[in-house]
């Protein structure tokens, strides 16, 4: 148990509940363009594509990308464009082979020592490079009863240390799911780790109020946060105020993106990213190549560019502050830094 008392500085009473937010994200391109003020062609929303991997952006994101233009970098991370539609050798519904590492239903166990966890199938935006966006949540289908399924395997396998919330994405479960999760895993002794992964701290900041920290704050385990963010415009001061509670908490934070063409395939990019996340208490920790997955070929930025940019972001940071260059290799025991 952490024993800060520092308050934790998110007041969401004027806020709506981020619940509220959620269930009312946008999820056709037609509103999408209306409210950004854009012109520019998209899948079409009955698309095959787009009917499998629909719209979804929430209002707090919407309002970090700007008007009125159509290469804002947050927006080539949420709109559906045309591209997807195009096929590309290499690149496949399952580009980690997951579904070889998925033992029992709401499980994924790759590297020694961690298990995954399929929490909820939920996401409160749409990446379109999303390395899950085929994955078959049907098959992993969450409620107790299935979680109950996956902590019994966490308890039988004795190596597993660290316990990885993900998905879709764990915040957007309620409070009481997580409570109820945190007690079952605080019951297997040989638990030591929780880590989330997720991005409600830029989509929806309000998600971090006080219950969720002090749930966090007041478990028996050292906890992760890692922050999924590919660019420093989506750093604004209510994400920073989430982090910071998340802090107050005794939360560790950590950043991992993805390099992606059209939105941060540029060091300067990079670069304000890294101090950004730093200035709000983040470190930078893995800067991702993309994964190779069916309608996101778009997005990729080769071996060699990524290593320019990694040097550029070498030779104007400190080392704290540059993420490690790496590639999730299928059956690997590791990911795969690249230098």
């Amino acid at each position: 148990m952490n024993s800060n008392s520092t308050p934790h500085p998110i007041v969401t009473d004027s806020l709506p509940p981020w619940q509220e937010i959620l269930a009312n994200t946008i999820r056709t391109t037609d509103k999408l363009c209306r409210l950004l003020e854009i012109d520019r062609q998209a899948l079409p929303d009955t698309h095959p594509l787009v009917r499998q991997f629909p719209v979804r952006v929430p209002a707090p994101y919407l309002a970090k990308i700007k008007k009125g233009d159509p290469e804002d970098p947050l927006l080539q991370q949420v709109f559906p464009d045309i591209a997807e539609a195009n096929e590309a050798p290499g690149y496949s519904a399952d580009p980690l082979q997951e579904s070889a590492h998925n033992p029992q239903p709401g499980i994924l166990h790759k590297y020694k020592g961690r298990a995954l966890l399929i929490a909820t199938s939920s996401c409160a935006v749409h990446c379109r490079y999303c390395f899950r966006r085929h994955f078959p949540y049907s098959d992993n289908p969450p409620g107790k009863e299935g979680w109950k399924t996956s902590l019994d395997y966490i308890r039988q396998d004795t190596s597993i240390q660290e316990v990885i919330f993900s998905g879709g994405d764990p915040l957007t479960l309620p409070d009481s799911y997580l409570q109820w999760y945190l007690y079952e895993i605080s019951t297997i002794p040989h638990v030591t780790r929780i880590r989330l992964h997720t991005r409600l701290p830029v989509m929806i900041p309000q998600r971090i109020n006080k219950r969720l920290c002090e749930l966090l704050e007041n478990s028996r385990f050292q906890t992760i946060l890692v922050l999924h963010s590919n660019h420093p415009q989506e750093l604004d001061d209510e994400t920073n105020s989430a982090c910071q509670a998340l802090k107050a908490a005794g939360v560790t934070l950590l950043n991992q993106s993805v390099l992606l063409k059209g939105v941060n395939d540029d060091a300067d990019t990079l670069i304000r990213l890294s101090e950004r996340l730093f200035a709000g208490g983040v470190m930078p920790y893995y800067l991702h190549l993309m994964d190779r997955v069916e309608g996101g070929a778009h997005f990729t930025v080769s071996d060699y560019d990524a290593g320019r940019l990694l040097a550029a972001m070498q030779q104007n940071l400190p080392g704290y502050l540059v993420p490690k260059l790496v590639r999730e290799e299928p059956g690997e025991k590791s990911k795969t830094v690249l230098l």
